[in-house]
């Protein structure tokens, strides 16, 4: 008897070292799931809290400036909301 050394299940496909990357891998996505759920929330993409829509603190025009700043609006929409929000 062979101890597990003998061409079993797995053994055709590198015996322990094909089980120990199974693992490595599968691990390291459990682990990168969990980092992707954490940071994106259920937003479902990358959404910064650190201003922008979700900031309460700073008043509108605030955020139309940053908004402007980080080219989600053209600058004739900036100027309308500049005029608008006074």
């Amino acid at each position: 008897m062979m101890y597990g050394w003998g061409p079993g299940w797995y053994g055709g496909f590198g015996g322990g070292w094909f089980m120990l990357l199974f693992w490595i891998v599968l691990i390291s996505l459990i682990v990168w799931g969990a980092i992707a759920l954490t940071r994106h929330g259920r937003y479902g993409h990358a959404h910064m809290h650190s201003g922008g829509c979700c900031s309460t603190d700073g008043n509108a025009l605030d955020i139309a400036r940053e908004r402007y700043a980080r080219g989600e609006i053209s600058k004739e929409q900036f100027e309308t909301l500049k005029k608008d929000l006074g």
